[in-house]
C-alpha cells in the first residue's frame, strides 16, 4: 500500500480507504472482518457518515484495541432521527449526534471531523456564522477533532470552504463522469440515467477546484470514484465504454491534491478488487487510452497528468511541471510554493529538447512541446 500526505493535516493515508456505508447491510462479526481485511491490506483512513447506530456499534467494535491504526473521517451533523438518517445543522440534534458516534466508535477523538454535506450556497453562508460552526472549532481546540474537513458535491461550495481557510481537507466527488458535469447543487442529478451535457472535458470550475486544493494545501479524499458504478458499464458510461475499477481509481489519484479514495467495500473479495490496484501494471492503469478511444470522446486537448508522455530522454517529469504550470497560471505572480517545488526538480521544462516524443504518444494530443516552453518562459 502506498500512502499520501493529505494536505496541510499532514495525516499520512493509503491511497485506497474504507467508506463505510455498506456496512449497514453486515452483523457485527462481517464487519469484523471486513475492517480485519482492510488493516491485513494496509488501508488506514474510513469515513463513516452513516447515523444509523448499528452501523457506528459495529464498527466500534470492529476497530476495538486497534483505534491507533485508524485514521477516522466522522461527520458532524449527520443524525438519527425517527429511525432514519437526517442532516441537520440544529446544534442540540447534530452535538447529541456526534457523541453518540464517539461513544459508539469507542473513542475520545476523531481525526477528520467533517461539516456534513454542503451542496447549497445558502446552506454554506447559514453554517458560517452559527452556532454549529462554533460547536466545530470548540472540538478542534480541545482536541476532539484533530482536523477540520468538509464533505461536498458541488465545485463552487467546495471552492467556498477551501478559501474561507476553515477546513484542511475535503470529502468530494471525483470520476471522469462526474468531472464533466457544470455545478449541480443536488446530488440527485449526478445519477441520473443520462448526462444531459456535452463532452468537452472537464468542467473549468472542477479542474479549478482541484488547482486551487492543490495551492492552498487542502487535501482531497474521494467519494464516488466509480460513479455508482455506472462507469463499469458501456451502455451507462457517458463515454460508451467502460472503464475497471483500477482505471477509475488511477483517475482520481491522478487528480492534484487528492490523497485517498475512500471504496464502499462491501465484501472481503471487493477489499482485494480495489487493493489490486497497488501492485496493477501501467496498461491495466491505462483510463487515458481507453477514453482517448472512446466513441464519445472528451478530453482532446486537456492535459489529465495521466503520465502517457513518458518516457522522456531528458528524464523530464511531464505531468508534474504541466501540473506546476496550471498551478501557476492561477494567480497574477507565481505562488512561492510552487516556484520551489518547480526549483526542486532534478530537470524541467528548459531541459527540453523539443523531440516531440512526448506528443506522439499523448492520447489527448496535448502540444506538451508548447507547454514546456511557457513553463521554462514562465519560471526563468
Amino acid at each position: 500500500m502506498q500512502y499520501r500526505r493529505l494536505g496541510r493535516t499532514n495525516l499520512m493515508v493509503s491511497e485506497i480507504g474504507l467508506g463505510a456505508e455498506w456496512l449497514e447491510r453486515h452483523n457485527a462479526e462481517e464487519c469484523r472482518e471486513l475492517v480485519a481485511a482492510c488493516e491485513e491490506q494496509g488501508i488506514n483512513i474510513l469515513d463513516c457518515w452513516m447515523s444509523e447506530p448499528k452501523v457506528r456499534t459495529n464498527l466500534g467494535e470492529a476497530i476495538k484495541g486497534r483505534r491507533e491504526k485508524w485514521i477516522i473521517q466522522g461527520h458532524i451533523g449527520s443524525t438519527w432521527q425517527d429511525g432514519q438518517y437526517v442532516r441537520s445543522r440544529n446544534l442540540p440534534e447534530a452535538k447529541a449526534a456526534f457523541e453518540d458516534f464517539l461513544a459508539r466508535l469507542q473513542t475520545d477523538y476523531v481525526d477528520l471531523g467533517m461539516i456534513h454535506y454542503v451542496d447549497q450556497r445558502d446552506d454554506w453562508e447559514g453554517i458560517l456564522n452559527s452556532d454549529y460552526l462554533d460547536y466545530i472549532m470548540e472540538l478542534k481546540k480541545n482536541g476532539t477533532i484533530r482536523h477540520i474537513g468538509m464533505s461536498t458535491h458541488n465545485p463552487e461550495i467546495a471552492k467556498l470552504a477551501v478559501e474561507s481557510g476553515i477546513v484542511e481537507m475535503i470529502m468530494f466527488s471525483v470520476n471522469p463522469a462526474f468531472d464533466m458535469l457544470p455545478i449541480i447543487d443536488d446530488v440527485d442529478q449526478y445519477f441520473e440515467d443520462e448526462f444531459d451535457i456535452s463532452l468537452g472535458g472537464i468542467a473549468p470550475e472542477r479542474e479549478e477546484l482541484y488547482k486551487l486544493c492543490e495551492q492552498h494545501d487542502v487535501g482531497i479524499t474521494v467519494m464516488k470514484g466509480f460513479a455508482g458504478g455506472r462507469l463499469f458499464d458501456a451502455k451507462r458510461s457517458p463515454f460508451g465504454v467502460a472503464l475497471t475499477p483500477v482505471q477509475c481509481l488511477h483517475y482520481c489519484l491522478t487528480r492534484p491534491a487528492v490523497a485517498s479514495v475512500l471504496v464502499g467495500l462491501d465484501t472481503v473479495e471487493q477489499v482485494a478488487a480495489s487493493v489490486a490496484y497497488e501492485t496493477a501494471g501501467e496498461e491495466e492503469k491505462d483510463y487515458a487510452t481507453v477514453l482517448a478511444g472512446a466513441p464519445r470522446h472528451a478530453y482532446s486537448g486537456q492535459c489529465t497528468y495521466c503520465g502517457h508522455c513518458k518516457p522522456c530522454p531528458m528524464d523530464i517529469d511531464i505531468a508534474m511541471v504541466n501540473k506546476l504550470y496550471d498551478l501557476a497560471v492561477m494567480q497574477p505572480d507565481v505562488p512561492a510554493s510552487v516556484k520551489e517545488h518547480y526549483k526542486a526538480l532534478p530537470v524541467n521544462a528548459s531541459d527540453c529538447i523539443g523531440c516531440g516524443g512526448c506528443e506522439t504518444r499523448c492520447p489527448f494530443d496535448v502540444k506538451i512541446v508548447e507547454r514546456m516552453e511557457k513553463a521554462a518562459e514562465l519560471f526563468r
